[in-house]
């Protein structure tokens, strides 16, 4: 696995088990910091208002982590959900279950890295302008 640990940029999607409650994509900042996890989420709201947002607490042992995300209330959601996933391929994707009160279903998150080298040639790069 990557040293860098979970920090960065993550892309995800849920479904449920339910037939009645629809499959949503997120977007999630997270930080790690010895094996604590913390961050933010945010998600299109399904009636069509503002992103549903959610903060996220947990821990990673090996590849073994998990969270609580707690919806801000803000939008129409306000409960907590529990994840439980495990980190894969070097740490770039992590996949898993998610429940709260009778609902459950899986999850996928995925980051996209870069190398030095990779990074070095896109600085070489000049976007035109106009």
């Amino acid at each position: 696995m990557s040293g860098d640990g979970l920090t960065g940029v993550w892309y995800g999607r849920w479904v449920s088990d339910d037939a009645y409650v629809p499959p949503n994509r997120f977007i999630a900042l997270i930080e790690e910091q010895a094996g604590a996890v913390r961050g933010t989420t945010s998600e299109p709201d399904d009636l069509g208002g503002a992103p549903v947002r959610a903060t996220l607490y947990g821990t990673r042992s090996g590849s073994a982590v998990q969270w609580i995300k707690q919806y801000d209330g803000a939008g129409p959601l306000a409960h907590a959900v529990f994840y439980v996933g495990e980190v894969r391929d070097e740490a770039t994707r992590i996949d898993g279950t998610w429940q709260f009160a009778g609902y459950a279903g899986t999850f996928v998150m995925e980051r996209e890295t870069f190398s030095a080298a990779e990074l070095a040639e896109e600085v070489g790069l000049e976007v035109p302008v106009g």
